[in-house]
């Protein structure tokens, strides 16, 4: 059973190459998008840019593409990619290919089979509150592909429906790149690809995602209290929650 723990290893780093605390400098001064066959592409002084893999940079959303553009106008003397959360994303979306369309899948399809919201809590008030918030999205994900999750009490291992599996692959198959890379990153954000599944789907909005994720946390801080170190980081996952959150709706614009 994965729970939604919001540390620093349930917020994965949103781009496929190192952070180097020394940043380049600006080299380009016009940022436009180029029209061509698959979509639109980012050009730095009319050349393409590159992804990390050495791909063009663009995107088939025109919205994308002109958000991509943006963050690369925006940046001053120096170049921060961790200002770019879109390009980062994107860059790693069109690295990936068919390998990386097999290990996002698989992570996903793996915290389903121990999802975070069939697991409820002994403690009875934090159970009626992972019911009362956590069934309904099961409710409404369950009508969706026709199948009922299982849940269960405390930390025994349940097994859900080959049939719910089946469902949840065959989304995944067809979502494109950019999408399925976001629900990975969703499930791994909120600890649930029940979650982030019903956040794809229509199911829950991402407000009601995040809360349902942070259920057991925000329960913990109210009995006893906000600890900074904590508040601080909830802070950074929920920015990268949200940079996720983005990414998935241009990449559908």
């Amino acid at each position: 059973m994965r729970r939604g723990s919001f540390s620093p290893l349930s917020s994965p780093k949103l781009w496929n190459g190192p952070m180097s605390e020394s940043k380049p400098k600006r080299f380009y001064t016009d940022v436009t998008l180029s029209e061509g066959e698959g979509g639109y592409l980012i050009a730095l002084d009319g050349r393409i840019a590159k992804t990390a893999g050495r791909a063009p940079l663009g995107a088939p959303q025109k919205p994308l593409a002109e958000a991509i553009a943006a963050e690369w106008t925006a940046q001053d003397e120096v170049i921060d990619l961790a200002t770019m959360p879109l390009t980062r994303l994107q860059g790693f979306a069109l690295d990936g290919g068919a390998a990386g369309r097999t290990q996002w899948t698989d992570t996903v399809l793996s915290y389903l089979g121990s999802d975070l919201l069939c697991y409820r809590a002994p403690d009875a008030e934090l159970a009626k509150r992972q019911a009362d918030l956590w069934q309904p999205v099961l409710d409404r994900l369950g009508a969706r592909w026709g199948e009922r999750f299982t849940v269960t009490e405390g930390i025994m291992a349940v097994e859900q429906p080959d049939g719910l599996k089946r469902c949840a692959g065959e989304r995944l198959s067809q979502l494109a790149a950019g999408e399925l890379y976001a629900v990975k990153l969703l499930t791994e954000i909120t600890g649930s690809a029940a979650l982030a599944f019903a956040l794809e789907g229509g199911e829950a909005n991402a407000e009601e995602v995040f809360a349902a994720a942070r259920l057991d946390e925000t329960y913990q801080e109210e009995k006893w209290g906000v600890d900074e170190e904590a508040a601080a980081r909830a802070a950074n996952i929920r920015r990268d929650f949200d940079d996720v959150v983005r990414f998935l709706e241009l990449s559908r614009a």
